[in-house]
């Protein structure tokens, strides 16, 4: 069964319209690292995005400040330069740069040159301010995080005034692991308030991690069904195809439970996992999240599964190991995979195992969420030549392709009662326009408007960090093995064990 086949199904109640978002207000958009690739490649795509919906006021403007030789001119140029391939690649329905918008953009984009460490920096910077509202993106590695709010500080350009704000976005990894995550809190405190910071995660910018609450508190025949009585255990996968590539250095000290679990991974367990807000204010929701992580306990060893790719083959073309990338280590411990168990110990998932894994250098590109329901009694069905009833599940498609698919049984047409396994597929592309789309629009509004909802607080923060940090302990003192597993493969045989002892299986990558 095909959503896109026939939408005349069902009588759409067109009697509640949502208003049309408004445009935010007059903002200056200070990006910190300017020149460099995130700001190239995903945010000024998602600001022209922005633009061309109209949801930018005519006294909108990009300060780009990077350290590097260059000039408004010259940046303008670059982020020309790769603009258009963004919108061929990566748009359905768009072909072609729209050029009067990009131009309205481009005349609102100035380059600043000068360093993070410098005080002369924020001088200049000031100067191009005056009392306007602001938001300052740092694009920057981690290390100059606190540094820049301790300079916008000491430049008092985080002083906020009743109509005018100042508000700072703070791109991951924030921390590297709980200490360093609370420590990094406690300095950003000193200049700012938690109002003024919004920590960014642009998984939670994709259509369908916000359909997540959509889908569960709007819909009455799925919230019912949402608990340890009809659910038996959940999945959750980010699989990805690619390696590290020359991120070698950083991915050594990272690895994949720093660089995906307590950010990306428990923001989508916690969205699945939520109580009901008693509204979407920002605190009401990110209040349920917190209660959720608050409830995990940390694993242990034996719900943990941590591994590294060595050489195979992605679609048919060999690629190396993890251990002879480059920058990498000859006897590596870091891990390019992992994946847990972890339960929720409260009234509507206890008993409920959460499973999760990512990875890199696996056999398909993909991130879902899949919820497994329990087995309808077989005893009906005991007559008829049925081995098993096909299992009940609801997949929430993240990337690459956006959308919802739930499969059940029905019966094979004929005289006899035979079942047979179908789904039911929504893709967000057969149903609305899709354009092409950073993840990064919704969130970048959202601060302008004032609506953290869809950003992390420190308390959530801290308690991602938190669950992991054991396992963090016992890898630094090598306590916990490293599994190894082919490239362009699903991961070590002993991810698989980690359901297949209680009688389940991951879903095929």
């Amino acid at each position: 069964m095909d959503s896109k086949k026939d939408h005349s199904f069902i009588e759409v109640d067109d009697g509640f319209q949502p208003s049309a978002p408004k445009k935010g207000p007059p903002c200056k958009f200070v990006i910190f690292g300017g020149g460099g690739d995130l700001t190239t490649r995903l945010l000024m795509p998602a600001i022209y995005n922005l633009a061309q919906a109209q949801l930018l006021d005519e006294e909108f403007s990009v300060i780009a400040v990077d350290w590097s030789e260059s000039s408004t001119e010259i940046l303008r140029q670059k982020f020309t330069a790769t603009m258009q391939d963004f919108v061929e690649r990566r748009g359905k329905n768009a072909v072609a740069l729209e050029q009067s918008t990009w131009d309205w953009l481009m005349e609102r984009v100035t380059f600043l040159q000068g360093s993070f460490t410098e005080s002369s920096t924020y001088d200049k910077l000031s100067l191009l301010l005056g009392e306007s509202n602001c938001i300052f993106y740092l694009a920057v590695a981690a290390r100059f995080f606190s540094v820049i709010v301790d300079q916008l500080g000491n430049a008092a350009l985080t002083v906020e005034k009743p109509d005018c704000y100042r508000r700072v976005i703070i791109e991951k990894p924030f921390g590297a692991d709980y200490a360093s995550a609370v420590t990094l809190n406690t300095e950003l405190s000193k200049t700012l308030s938690e109002k003024q910071i919004y920590r960014i995660d642009h998984y939670l910018g994709k259509e369908t991690v916000q359909n997540i609450l959509a889908l569960r508190f709007s819909n009455g025949m799925f919230e019912p069904l949402w608990n340890r009585q009809n659910i038996d255990h959940i999945q959750i996968t980010a699989a990805e195809t690619v390696g590290v590539e020359k991120r070698g250095s950083f991915y050594e000290v990272t690895g994949a439970l720093r660089d995906m679990v307590p950010n990306h991974i428990m923001q989508l367990l916690t969205m699945i996992a939520m109580e009901a807000p008693t509204s979407f204010e920002a605190d009401a929701v990110r209040d349920e999240k917190t209660k959720v992580l608050a409830a995990i306990a940390p694993p242990t060893a034996a719900d943990i599964v941590r591994g590294q790719y060595t050489a195979g083959a992605i679609e048919g073309v060999a690629v190396d190991g993890y251990r002879s990338e480059g920058s990498v280590a000859a006897k590596s411990q870091t891990e390019t995979y992992v994946a847990m168990k972890l339960q929720i110990d409260n009234w509507r998932w206890a008993g409920v195992p959460f499973y999760i894994r990512t990875g890199k250098r696996l056999a398909h590109r993909k991130t879902e969420i899949s919820i497994h329901f329990k087995q309808a009694p077989f005893a009906l069905f005991r007559d008829t030549p049925v081995e098993k009833l096909t299992p009940n599940i609801m997949v929430l498609h993240i990337q690459p392709k956006e959308g919802v698919t739930i499969q059940f049984s029905a019966k094979v047409p004929g005289p006899m009662v035979r079942l047979g396994g179908v789904r039911m597929n929504f893709d967000y592309s057969d149903w609305f326009t899709v354009g092409p789309s950073t993840g990064y629009e919704t969130l970048l509004y959202d601060c302008m408007v004032g609506d953290a909802t869809l950003f992390q607080r420190a308390d959530n923060i801290e308690a991602g960090w938190e669950i992991v940090q054991p396992a963090l302990n016992a890898w630094k003192d090598h306590e916990d093995p490293l599994c190894f597993y082919p490239a362009g493969t699903e991961g070590p045989y002993e991810a698989e064990e980690l359901l297949s002892k209680t009688g389940r299986h991951w879903l095929k990558l």
